[in-house]
């Protein structure tokens, strides 16, 4: 069924940023959300070593990057009223920098999780606000600067990855450089977004939306298409960081190095990128949008499969089926804005979704962890996440139907 063409609506006007501003800021901003939880799969046995991490508390911390999403993704709306999108994205790279370096030369477990959890804190902030960023100066192209956005992010995530190995091979204290080198790039980072934040005018990302008439308020909740969007965004989420942070592990535990587990992992998250570039396409324009997603969830059941019975043989077969599964997060990126016609209902909507799924997501890496630690082997969680790769289909085939949220919303309208 092909998708009905949205009417055009008069959103925010965009401030005087030029454009080629406007990409550099998105790119560089896009590189930074990931790399600090990314970069801690492939050497988490040396973090364990160097730091005395238990593995429970070493589940804790591929927790982590879930949990400090949830709660402070909630709160980057506030911060957007007081300091305006772009400043709330500028104020979230530095805290990206700040936390990222300081972590990389501390010898404290506490003190590690907390710098952590700051880091993470920033990520949160530009997670909830870049979409809102974009489709505010994107104008007619709001879709290929999507695609820039997914594709950076896929960038990011991959990076980490392929330096682990070269990075950890100088010593016992290579993680440390391996971790804090993206503590680096979150400050190149902050040049652009503050003279973003400077040139744009301040508008909080939680301005009230034209779509539904004055003095009317409807919960989010009450859109099916948001409910499912929320779970299909936090499964596909649960599975990209139990592969971010247990992976790689998985590989060595079947036979292979540090070295070859950590590009396989890389080659996993590198999947984003042609990802990145297909699914908006396609979420914009195929009539069979739930087939794909149909055919994405068996992949990724098809990879964990592999992983439970022969890691070590053709383990790049295993990273590229659920590197294919994990299109399923453009997928979701590019339904958040193909769901919504007014600017202010997709803020919304990312505000909703991202805080909610993102806590669903924390809850995966550490049950894996857990499950591994209790049962000392990798047969239950594999299963598990086979599992729930059933759930993320059926979710995400409610999210595919083609209806618009702002129209359920103003169905749904509470006086």
């Amino acid at each position: 069924m092909k998708e009905p063409t949205p009417p055009r609506h008069s959103g925010p006007a965009p401030s005087r940023v030029p454009r080629w501003l406007v990409v550099v800021a998105v790119v560089l901003v896009a590189v930074n959300l990931r790399p600090g939880a990314t970069s801690v799969g492939p050497v988490l046995a040396e973090v364990q070593q160097g730091l005395g991490l238990s593995p429970t508390m070493a589940g804790v911390l591929t927790a982590l990057p879930g949990l400090t999403f949830a709660a402070a993704g909630a709160c980057a709306a506030a911060l957007s009223r007081r300091t305006g999108i772009s400043g709330s994205v500028t104020t979230g790279l530095a805290l990206v920098a700040a936390g990222l370096l300081a972590r990389a030369v501390t010898g404290s477990v506490p003190l590690f999780l907390a710098l952590t959890v700051l880091g993470f804190t920033g990520m949160a902030v530009g997670n909830i606000l870049v979409p809102a960023f974009v489709k505010r100066h994107g104008g007619r192209r709001t879709a290929a600067l999507n695609s820039v956005y997914t594709v950076g992010l896929a960038v990011g995530a991959t990076l980490p990855l392929l330096a682990a190995g070269p990075l950890t091979a100088h010593g016992p204290g290579g993680w440390r450089a391996a971790l804090g080198l993206w503590g680096l790039m979150a400050l190149v980072a902050l040049v652009p977004w503050a003279l973003v934040t400077v040139r744009d005018r301040r508008e909080p990302a939680t301005a009230p939306s034209r779509a539904l008439p004055a003095g009317r308020r409807t919960s989010i909740v009450r859109s099916r298409t948001a409910v499912a969007l929320c779970a299909y965004f936090g499964i596909q989420s649960m599975h990209a960081y139990v592969q971010f942070g247990w992976v790689a592990q998985i590989y060595r535990d079947g036979g292979l190095d540090q070295a070859e587990a950590g590009q396989l992992t890389a080659l996993i998250a590198a999947m984003g990128i042609p990802g990145g570039l297909l699914m908006p396409l396609l979420v914009a324009g195929s009539p069979h949008l739930r087939r794909w997603i149909l055919g994405l969830g068996a992949c990724m059941v098809g990879g964990y499969l592999g992983l439970l019975l022969a890691p070590a043989t053709v383990p790049w077969a295993w990273a590229l089926l659920l590197g294919v599964g994990g299109f399923a997060f453009p997928t979701a990126l590019a339904l958040l804005t193909a769901r919504t016609r007014d600017p202010r209902v997709t803020a919304r909507l990312s505000g909703f979704i991202q805080p909610v799924g993102y806590l669903l997501a924390a809850a995966g890496p550490f049950a894996v962890g857990a499950l591994h630690e209790a049962t000392g082997s990798w047969t239950a969680p594999l299963v598990l996440l086979m599992a729930t790769g059933v759930l993320l289909v059926a979710a995400g085939s409610v999210a595919a139907a083609p209806r618009w949220v702002d129209d359920e919303l103003a169905d749904r309208q509470e006086p």
